[in-house]
């Protein structure tokens, strides 16, 4: 898959900074030593640790290199790594594992969820929230274009690694065994946007990716015109002329018993 790119994730940093300071309001520590931001993109959700925990030891991890290179230039202070998340694991115990929409990136991420469980110190935190909008019809469209166009097969032999979410009593009956609290919940934003263009311009940091990665730099213009035309039908201007893109997102917060 193509390389993450910073620039055009922080175009939107508003709008994905919001879930982030959401799933921290919820965080249920007075004090932390030690924090991790597991998938800290360009350090907006890093900043907001640093923030709640200023006497902690904070550090952001995540596999991309440009991500990790943008968190360091905008906090200098804290410590970044590059890890895989399907296999990392801290050094010692946690007192807070905090993760802003990665795990939805993860294969089998339910059991990698169980194992950072026991990573964490007694009475520590798994703090996760991940994007559930395969349904929605911004993602609809990317499978109906991926399948119609000339690039289908090339789409198709590629394959399209994020799968559906498990159902939400699926993560509570694997995690409660391991804590002593489990809260879930699922809220639904509706994020006011400059029209369809910018819906586009919003998921090709994210869920476009692996659809425009194995296509050629003649096919990927074509493919976002066909993806943007099947989006009028569903998001159309509202009074002031934005479009409001429907966001679900499932969050956890599991205390560690």
């Amino acid at each position: 898959m193509s390389a993450w790119s910073p620039l055009l994730y922080v175009k939107f940093e508003d709008e994905r900074t919001r879930p982030a300071a959401d799933l921290l309001a919820h965080i249920p520590l007075a004090t932390a030593r030690r924090v991790v931001d597991m998938g800290c993109g360009p350090g907006n959700s890093t900043e907001l640790l640093a923030a709640r925990f200023p006497e902690a030891a904070v550090m952001g991890i995540d596999s991309s290199p440009e991500m990790l290179a943008a968190a360091a230039r905008r906090l200098p202070k804290l410590a970044f790594e590059q890890a895989d998340l399907a296999t990392w694991v801290p050094a010692e115990p946690v007192d807070l594992l905090y993760a802003n929409a990665v795990f939805q990136w993860v294969p089998d991420h339910l059991a990698v969820l169980v194992r950072l469980m026991a990573a964490l110190a007694p009475g520590g935190v798994l703090a996760v929230q991940m994007p559930d909008n395969l349904g929605e019809p911004s993602h609809r469209a990317m499978r109906d274009a991926a399948e119609a166009g000339p690039w289908a097969e090339t789409i198709r032999a590629a394959g399209i690694g994020r799968e559906r979410l498990p159902p939400v009593e699926a993560y509570y009956d694997a995690l409660k065994p391991h804590a002593a609290r489990v809260d879930l919940w699922l809220t639904h934003y509706q994020h006011p946007l400059a029209g369809v263009p910018a819906i586009v311009e919003w998921l090709k940091s994210t869920g476009l990716r692996p659809y425009l990665a194995p296509l050629t730099e003649a096919e990927k213009p074509a493919f976002l015109a066909d993806y943007a035309r099947r989006l009028e039908a569903d998001y159309r201007p509202r009074v002031d002329g934005t479009v409001l893109l429907r966001f679900p997102r499932l969050f956890i917060v599991a205390v560690r018993a």
